[in-house]
Formats: C-alpha cells, sequence, structure tokens
C-alpha cells in the first residue's frame, strides 16, 4: 500500500516521480508492458477502452447509437423524470476494459492506476464544460466500508481532478449516514430506495455551498441514484448546480 500511495502521488511531484521511475521501472498496472511514466495504461490496454463521445443525452450523459447531432438530445429516462443534478458526463462505456481497470483500482489496491484515470477524467470535464465548478468533492463511503476497503476510490479521483483542474476540493463535504446494502444487482429502483436519505451536509460547510456549482464525483455512474441523491441533499443545501463527473457509466 505504501509504494502504492508513493506512485500516485508522484505524478502531482515530478522530480519525486523521475527518481521513482528510475528505481522502479514503469510498468502498465493491467498488462505489465514498459511505459514511459507510473500509473500510465499501455497501448494495447488503451485501445481496448471504449471512450463515451457525442451524441448523448445532455442531462445524464447516455451515449446514443446514432449518428452525431449538434442538436441538444434527451434519453427516454430523463425526458420521463429529469434527474436532479443539472448534467452528467463519463469518460467510457463501462464493460469488460473498463470493470477491470475499475475493480482492480477499487478492489485490488491498483491505485497507481489513478493518475490515468485522472487525465482521462479531466480531458471529459473540460470537453463536456463541466470545469467551471467552484467545488469538486466525492461521493462518501460508509465509515465501515471505508474501514475495510481503506481508501475512498472517489476521493483519491476527486483530489486529483481538483488539483489538476485548479478547483476547490472538499472530501468531507458530504457525510454517509446509514451503511447501505451493495447496490450489486439491484434494479433501478431498488437502488434509489436504498440510498433515500443515506447522506447530509457536514454542519460547518452550510455556509460555504450556498450559491456554489459543485462538481460530484465517482468512479461508476449505473442507474444515477446515488448521485441523484447525494444532489438533492447538496440542492437543498443551496448549492446551485450539481455537475456529476464518472469515470466509466453503463449505457
Amino acid at each position: 500500500m505504501i509504494m502504492e500511495y508513493i506512485t500516485v502521488f508522484s505524478r502531482f511531484f515530478s522530480p519525486f516521480g523521475q527518481i521513482l521511475d528510475f528505481l522502479l521501472p514503469p510498468r502498465c498496472i493491467m498488462t505489465g508492458e514498459a511505459v514511459d511514466v507510473q500509473g500510465m495504461l499501455a497501448p494495447s490496454y488503451w485501445q481496448k477502452l471504449n471512450f463515451i463521445d457525442a451524441p448523448f443525452c445532455d442531462s445524464c450523459g447516455y451515449a446514443f447509437d446514432f449518428s452525431e447531432s449538434t442538436a441538444k438530445a434527451f434519453c427516454p429516462k430523463c425526458m420521463e423524470h429529469a434527474p436532479v443534478y443539472d448534467r452528467a458526463r463519463a469518460c467510457l462505456r463501462y464493460d469488460g476494459a473498463s470493470r477491470d481497470l475499475i475493480l482492480r483500482f477499487k478492489h485490488a489496491d491498483g491505485m497507481h492506476v489513478a493518475p490515468s484515470m485522472i487525465d482521462f477524467m479531466v480531458t471529459t470535464m473540460r470537453r463536456d464544460g463541466l470545469d467551471d465548478a467552484d467545488i469538486v468533492i466525492p461521493v462518501p463511503l460508509h465509515r465501515f466500508r471505508l474501514w475495510r476497503r481503506r481508501y475512498n476510490q472517489a476521493a483519491i479521483l476527486a483530489s486529483g481532478i481538483g488539483r489538476k483542474a485548479g478547483i476547490r476540493h472538499i472530501p468531507d463535504m458530504l457525510v454517509r449516514t446509514r451503511h447501505t446494502p451493495s447496490q450489486g444487482h439491484k434494479r433501478a429502483g431498488e437502488r434509489a430506495k436504498n440510498v433515500r436519505a443515506a447522506f447530509a451536509l457536514r454542519p460547518r460547510y452550510a455556509d460555504i455551498i450556498m450559491g456554489k456549482k459543485i462538481l460530484l464525483v465517482d468512479d461508476v455512474y449505473t442507474t444515477g441514484a446515488t448521485v441523484n441523491e447525494c444532489a438533492t441533499v447538496l440542492k437543498n443545501a443551496g448549492a446551485t448546480d450539481v455537475l456529476v463527473l464518472t469515470f466509466a457509466r453503463v449505457n
């Protein structure tokens, strides 16, 4: 774990990163191939990733299959029930390649892939106009799950995005007030019920959030239930806009 933390932060402190690259020749976390910089993905794996590009739903970022159009379009789900957040965007479709990468990062102590993920997310954020946020925050983990996992992957991503994009990062603005069962294998309605009233704003940020545009970061967008519940809390507390950025999304 110590070496993985060092590798992640070496990308933000270039002199230390050069020393680390000399001592430990950089290798792709997924393929083991030699790469130029610690945390970089090998071209052979990068080519497997399915990046989301226009056209997509202007609200939730759902990728459409029809040919590109300059007009704004919305998916049926968002037309029927507009989400509480204002816009959501993701870098990749959630498929075999992106899933393996996320699971390595999330559950297998693969933190040294975080710089590549952060680079992808900042590029998407800037391309899709989410870079005017005032504050970037992560979707929080409950303390029991954080204790078991040892780190919040969303917080690692949010911290790197804030640093790289020059946006204020507040890692603990939201708190998970109750331990919820895993969202895996739950349907959309079950997911929404599972996270209902599961988040709260820390009282010390009540004045800071007023009138601010918040960038909410997570690793995967599945049904949108979690980020929608977080957005409800943030807007009720006075945020003017809630923008959502994830590394991948289920399409």
